[in-house]
């Protein structure tokens, strides 16, 4: 069987199987019981997730989900990975030859499993390059993927070739890719009275252990402004999705959000930098609760910048950070 030289596999987060509490609970059943994700004594957190998370977050988890499951025809989050994968595929053919790669997708959590598409995509390929679609590391993103190929390879005789590329936050292609959309997004629909950029959330623990993704994210964020000629005042950086009582980065998005409406921000645009994909966190969090935030604190209109999803301008930028990985002819 003829090989190709290279298989890319884009990795994300995952996302249930269907919009129903029994997929969301098993989802996140492996999501919130990695050490990397939750980091609190495993005793305590065994009690937590199974006495009170997985018996009542799954339903009104599921019930956000089922409007964008209507919308996209399946999640949001697979359909448009399925989309990158398919146009980096065709980008890259044309660049280096139709034998030279193959591309698809993996889930941390979820189908499909980096295992079994390792398993698959080692028979296919020369090597495989996996591409984290989080532009900013984190120990509970990009680390836990590290993880399970680490625990696949540990199960290997004759180990797979596989290298993971482990952060963009900063790469000129991804900077040049969000200062488009937004500008794109201005010209088709005006600009805002100013832009928030709102990043998932992280535990202020993990940070104080070392974890580099705040300082990643604020870099992310300056860069953008720089290329968007912002000024100081007209911007700022906040984060989103936190779960439970411990502190979390701040400032919080929400609070953000109703704090603007208050100071008189009338048209307030939102750009989430560390989504890769538009999702939960984006289309629900911020489209329609912090929305309905901003409108009760005496906005007018809270706007979401699409994430760069398919972009054209997205897949290049993949196409260069994969590049070096490509095993030449």
């Amino acid at each position: 069987m003829h090989k190709v030289r290279t298989a890319i596999l884009l990795a994300n987060l995952g996302t249930p199987q269907a919009a129903t509490p029994a997929a969301v609970r098993a989802f996140l059943k492996p999501f919130l019981s990695d050490k990397r994700v939750v980091e609190v004594p495993k005793p305590l957190w065994f009690f937590i997730l199974n006495a009170f998370i997985l018996p009542f977050r799954p339903k009104p988890v599921a019930e956000k989900y089922l409007p964008l499951w209507q919308e996209y025809g399946d999640s949001p989050l697979r359909v448009i990975t399925q989309q990158q994968a398919e146009k980096l595929e065709k980008l890259l053919r044309s660049q280096w030859g139709g034998d030279s790669v193959i591309v698809d997708y993996v889930f941390t959590y979820g189908e499909p499993a980096l295992h079994a598409q390792i398993d698959k995509y080692r028979e296919l390929a020369d090597n495989i390059v996996i591409l984290p679609l989080y532009p900013q590391y984190s120990a509970s993103t990009t680390a836990a993927l590290n993880d399970q190929l680490a625990r696949y390879q540990l199960q290997q005789r004759y180990i797979a070739d596989v290298q993971l590329i482990r952060e963009y936050y900063q790469a000129p292609s991804f900077i040049q890719a969000l200062a488009n959309s937004v500008r794109e997004y201005w010209q088709a629909n005006g600009q805002g009275d100013y832009l928030l950029m709102s990043y998932h959330g992280l535990p202020q623990a993990f940070v104080d252990k070392g974890d580099p993704y705040q300082s990643q994210c604020l870099a992310t964020s300056a860069q953008l402004a720089k290329a968007l000629s912002l000024a100081t005042d007209s911007y700022s950086t906040s984060f989103q999705s936190r779960l439970g009582k411990a502190p979390w980065l701040q400032p919080y998005t929400d609070v953000m959000v109703e704090s603007l409406a208050k100071q008189g921000i009338n048209t307030l645009d939102v750009i989430c930098p560390s989504f890769s994909v538009d999702c939960l966190e984006t289309l629900e969090e911020i489209q329609l609760e912090n929305g309905e935030i901003f409108v009760e604190a005496g906005g007018s209109r809270l706007r979401l910048i699409p994430c760069l999803n398919a972009r054209d301008d997205h897949i290049q930028m993949m196409a260069a950070l994969v590049e070096a990985y490509i095993a030449k002819p």
